[in-house]
């Protein structure tokens, strides 16, 4: 079973909720941000910034595509498509190349500039709560089910439903159905969409399956080298908590060892 999100941008009310349940859930430090950040995983934004306050709104988060680009430029396999829909992270895995953001069709992927040891932050549609079968914070969160939660297939004819119903109060599209090969998050609004800030020229391929195709071409070595970069990684990391383990006392031994 697949699920997602589908988004109205006809009944957002601009309050932000979905915002400060995703901060809570994933114990997120700071504020709301205006834009994602490394710490601010999903916004949502009106279309006329000289009135913020006013519509209409759009959320602004990990689409989870179909076929992530992220996952197929991951060389250590940190960033992962689960069977239910959400596009997951593996921080213990990541190396830090950051391909994941030169990569992604809709910039998502966030960096930790201001960490010593930085990590991405993006969402990961609350798949901790899926396996305890509860729908994502923010589609929980939603006072006015601007965002709902469900299967895709199900998300996907309410969307049509919605456009059929009230064909000049929506656009003729449902967003994430074909741009970038399909996502996981769907969303339906009254405006055009390039005017909400999303793109509108991706390809209706998976950009990912050029991202194999040229791969496949590529030589071994290439594999190998990134690889042997994990293996650094890995051992650079390892020594540092070989090092913080060690603690005091043995640093004090090691000390009085070298005095002998």
């Amino acid at each position: 079973m697949s699920v997602g999100l589908l988004f109205d941008a006809t009944r957002c009310i601009g309050c932000g909720a979905c915002s400060s349940a995703c901060k809570e859930q994933n114990k997120l430090p700071g504020v709301v941000e205006a834009k994602t950040t490394a710490y601010t995983w999903t916004t949502v934004k009106s279309v006329n910034p000289a009135k913020p306050e006013e519509g209409p709104y759009m959320r602004h988060l990990c689409m989870h595509c179909k076929v992530p680009t992220c996952a197929s430029v991951c060389p250590v396999l940190a960033l992962t498509k689960t069977p239910e829909g959400p596009v997951v992270y593996d921080s213990a895995k990541c190396m830090g190349c950051r391909y994941c953001m030169m990569a992604c069709p809709f910039d998502v992927p966030k960096y930790q500039w201001d960490k010593a040891v930085p990590i991405i932050g993006k969402c990961i549609l609350c798949a901790g709560r899926l396996k305890d079968g509860k729908p994502s914070a923010c589609a929980e969160a939603c006072p006015v089910q601007a965002t709902v939660f469900g299967k895709h297939e199900d998300l996907l004819r309410e969307a049509r439903e919605r456009i059929r119903q009230n064909p000049s109060g929506y656009v003729d599209h449902v967003y994430g159905l074909t741009e970038a090969g399909g996502t996981s998050v769907l969303m339906i609004s009254s405006v055009p969409f390039e005017k909400l800030g999303l793109k509108t020229d991706l390809p209706t391929e998976p950009p990912a399956m050029r991202t194999w195709q040229v791969l496949s071409n590529i030589p071994d070595f290439v594999a190998v080298w990134g690889v042997f970069l994990y293996g650094i990684h890995w051992i650079t990391a390892r020594r540092g908590e070989v090092a913080q383990a060690k603690g005091p006392l043995t640093k004090d031994m090691d000390d009085h060892e070298r005095h002998l």
